[in-house]
């Protein structure tokens, strides 16, 4: 990308204000948009399977993408990551070099950057200090599957849809505010956690009871973050007794 291109202000925004590339120097930065272009995709597009991941890497600029995997006989999906702006994607096959059994389907229309892995490659190398930011992110990422196993091994549902909320609730004034996943549709909530529509649905009922949430025009909203928090603790510590 050009720094005359129409894209390049709020592209490079964007990627000053991500955990991935927010710690650079500009110029840094400036040169990694050379090796990039810019790409847009419509909602409910598939941007990438998996012999497309040993291909190309991106990063998220504006909307949202969901990585998931599919039962081929059932067609039940799960998804392993919700991803946003500043947002890469695949990080493991830019690691291993190896195919990874994945899709990558947009959540709205986005604007994302993209490039050959081996571009990216040769840019790290020059750039080492990237590493300094893609560790820790990959460290994330492997420690939210290592959590996710965890949660589906050993937690019902209910605390899984609870901690759910709480992974996505950010504290802001004079609410909290759901981030990425407070338009999502039961049946989406359903796949983070490893549940079903029906199940989720009972148990959104009984928090939308209890005053700590609301639907609004499709809007997933947290009256009662403190309400919230408490009953994830109820169901640990019941789960402990057991």
């Amino acid at each position: 990308m050009k720094p005359d291109s129409p894209f390049y202000p709020h592209t490079l925004k964007a990627l000053k204000e991500s955990a991935l590339f927010g710690n650079l120097a500009e110029p840094v930065i400036q040169d990694m948009l050379q090796s990039f272009r810019m790409e847009t995709w419509q909602r409910g597009a598939t941007i990438m399977n998996p012999e497309e991941t040993v291909q190309r890497f991106y990063v998220l600029i504006s909307g949202r993408v969901k990585i998931t995997r599919t039962n081929p006989e059932t067609g039940r999906e799960f998804i392993l990551f919700l991803l946003g702006s500043g947002d890469g994607f695949d990080v493991v096959s830019l690691l291993d070099g190896m195919k990874h059994n994945i899709a990558v389907v947009a959540m709205d229309d986005l604007e994302v950057l993209s490039s050959p892995i081996d571009t990216i490659h040769d840019w790290i190398d020059r750039h080492p200090e990237f590493n300094k930011a893609f560790l820790p992110y990959l460290g994330k990422q492997i420690r939210q599957i290592s959590d996710l196993a965890s949660d589906l091994a050993l937690h019902d549902t209910e605390t899984r849809l609870t901690k759910l909320f709480l992974q996505h609730t950010l504290q802001s004034n004079p609410h909290p505010r759901l981030r990425l996943i407070c338009d999502f549709s039961h049946e989406e909530l359903a796949n983070m956690i490893g549940s079903v529509r029906t199940v989720v649905n009972r148990h959104l009922q009984e928090l939308k009871k209890e005053g700590i949430i609301t639907t609004r025009r499709g809007h997933l909203e947290v009256n009662e973050l403190h309400a919230l928090g408490e009953k994830l603790e109820e169901h640990l510590r019941s789960r402990g007794k057991r």
